[in-house]
């Protein structure tokens, strides 16, 4: 709809709101641009979503292959750490569930294969036998995980020496053989796919008998229409320019998958030598011992494993980059539609085509003259430093035949980078070059809106900058892009645990500093105190003894008479205690006591 909207042959006016029949009218226009499927323009802009959404680079592709595994293989480790064996059976159980994850992770077998459970149960015996499991039970959740990776990683590698030693490797396929036998093909497919880009009759037959690029003869034939009026008039009806828009895309997205190939077959290629270098030192340390210290040989096994690990990740990249070359053929149909192979070679004729090597070798000996410029900057090889690295606008076209006329002809950095506001342009000529240095600004605008007219322009010459509301899939879905997008939004709503964590409080905290004092006192007088105790004889040997016993109980009578009685108070004195003048004492009592008949 954006792209209708743009157009400016369409005459809708994007600053003012649609009326009812310029959505009609819009409408209109999509369901025809729509069902229009002989229209190349269509057909780009298929292609580039289709990338646009499918494609990832390695980091991306590795990085969500390893969380499917993981994913699929959550279910068994969560069974393995929550489990709590008690019994022989289920300890047997527990174990058997750890080879099967050792056998899913790594990848080599199948778990169901009775053979290859034998021979992952023998190499995970030898490092981690089944009197061991009592103490794995008792780690904690994480460290089983990590237990559980260390164990596959270990098996794997004593696995993989065990076949490069010709004892067993059942189930293992030989993937660096495989590897340097599919590589260099794939390659040569995306090679032979980039110099002839399709077929033009899709009838099993030939490509075209004279062999030359359906890019480079569109060129030719959208170049002769400028310099001949009757080659415009007889050329006008066909869609030579969306044709080859629609090529080039094609080539450009070839050229990104042949450039991940290609880094694949190195990294294969380093991975060979470091897989055959580990290999050799494990046989050295292992020759024909018995047993071998696990410090020696188990790095040893985990680098295996991860060069194993490798293998099967370029395999899977491979067959990625495969698919998406063989799926993005189906996106040239039109091209045999509108250019059937007598029609196009009866166009030719006359008509000189050039490849784009040859147009850049043409203008190699051609460069700016810096000094018919003094506003602007020029960048050569000799004076920029990463010269190769510069980032070139409109995907290394010429950024004046691309606005002026609608050509995606291969610019030529040798004559010259101009450098206008912080962007890099290159050229096709000599001529071209000072013609656009001249007005910058107006060619880039020519440009854009030679994108408006051309929506496949947008993702092909890379302006998102100017059309960001336009922007692919893979820059809205980066955080780090200032790209407006569709905001998603739905209702969710989260629950927390009170306390997750034990509390934290420490009882013994002051914060009054004199209270920390007196604390300190008391600590230092303890220091200069000491505790004694003894034992004696009677306490020796003795032990403690209780009884219980029952209390007696208060008992009382009560009479019918109650009498009383009262008896004399006795009154007896003594004289002469003391003694007297004479030698003997004599002592008087006197009983003055009264009868009990007188009381």
């Amino acid at each position: 709809v954006k792209a209708v909207v743009l157009d400016p042959r369409n005459e809708f006016n994007v600053d003012q709101i649609l009326t009812k029949r310029d959505v009609q009218n819009l409408i209109q226009l999509c369901v025809t641009r729509l069902l229009d499927t002989t229209n190349p323009s269509l057909s780009t802009i298929k292609m580039q979503v289709y990338f646009d959404m499918d494609y990832a680079n390695r980091a991306e592709l590795l990085r969500e292959q390893r969380r499917v595994l993981e994913g699929r293989l959550a279910p068994l480790v969560r069974d393995i750490t929550d489990s709590r064996p008690r019994v022989p059976d289920e300890m047997m159980k527990v174990y058997q569930m750890i080879v099967s994850y050792v056998l899913l992770s790594s990848g080599l077998g199948s778990p169901t294969d009775i053979e290859v459970v034998r021979e992952a149960t023998a190499a995970l015996q030898s490092i981690f036998p089944q009197t061991a499991l009592s103490a794995f039970i008792s780690f904690s959740k994480k460290d089983k995980e990590q237990q559980l990776k260390n164990l596959a990683m270990l098996v794997t590698g004593i696995r993989l020496f065990n076949r490069e030693c010709g004892n067993g490797g059942k189930g293992i396929d030989d993937l660096p053989a495989i590897l340097n036998e599919v590589l260099p093909s794939a390659t040569r497919t995306m090679e032979d796919s980039l110099n002839t880009c399709h077929e033009l009759a899709r009838t099993g037959e030939d490509s075209l008998n004279t062999c030359h690029v359906l890019a480079h003869c569109y060129t030719a034939l959208l170049e002769s229409m400028h310099e001949d009026q009757h080659r415009h008039r007889q050329l006008s009806s066909f869609k030579l320019k969306e044709a080859l828009f629609n090529v080039r895309q094609y080539e450009a997205f070839l050229c990104i998958l042949m450039s991940d190939a290609i880094t694949g077959a190195q990294e294969v290629e380093k991975m060979n030598v470091q897989f055959a270098t580990t290999m050799e030192q494990l046989k050295n340390i292992v020759q024909n011992k018995v047993s071998v210290d696990t410090k020696d040989v188990f790095p040893l096994f985990v680098a295996i494993c991860n060069v194993w690990t490798g293998f099967q990740n370029e395999l899977l990249l491979l067959s990625f980059l495969s698919n998406m070359t063989n799926n993005l053929q189906q996106f040239l149909e039109a091209q045999s539609q509108l250019f059937p192979e007598e029609v196009l070679t009866s166009l030719l004729e006359g008509v000189t085509v050039k490849t784009d090597e040859e147009r850049i070798s043409e203008t190699m000996g051609t460069r700016v003259n810096i000094s018919d410029f003094e506003n602007q900057e020029w960048l050569f090889p000799e004076t920029t430093a990463d010269f190769d690295q510069l980032l070139i606008q409109y995907h290394g076209f010429c950024a004046y035949a691309i606005g002026v006329k609608g050509l995606t002809l291969p610019g030529n950095p040798a004559i010259g980078i101009l450098k206008h506001k912080d962007r890099c342009y290159v050229f096709s000529s000599k001529e071209s070059a000072y013609i656009f240095a001249q007005d910058p600004d107006k060619f880039i605008q020519l440009t854009i809106e030679k994108a408006k007219e051309h929506a496949e322009l947008i993702h092909l010459l890379e302006l998102h900058h100017h059309f960001e509301y336009l922007a692919p899939y893979t820059q809205t879905r980066s955080a780090d892009k200032s790209l407006m997008k569709p905001t998603t939004k739905h209702d969710s709503s989260t629950q927390t645990d009170t306390h997750i964590l034990p509390p934290s409080i420490v009882k013994s905290y002051e914060w009054n500093e004199w209270e920390l004092r007196r604390k300190a006192i008391k600590l230092a007088n303890l220091r200069r105190k000491l505790t004694h105790a003894m034992q004696t004889d009677l306490s020796h040997l003795r032990r403690e003894n209780s009884t219980q016993v029952y209390l007696p109980k208060d008992v009382s009578t009560q009479t019918k008479h109650e009498n009383s009685s009262n008896v004399p108070r006795p009154q007896i004195f003594l004289a002469g205690l003391r003694g007297g003048s004479s030698a003997p004492t004599r002592m008087v009592k006197v009983d003055l006591t009264r009868p009990i008949d007188e009381t």
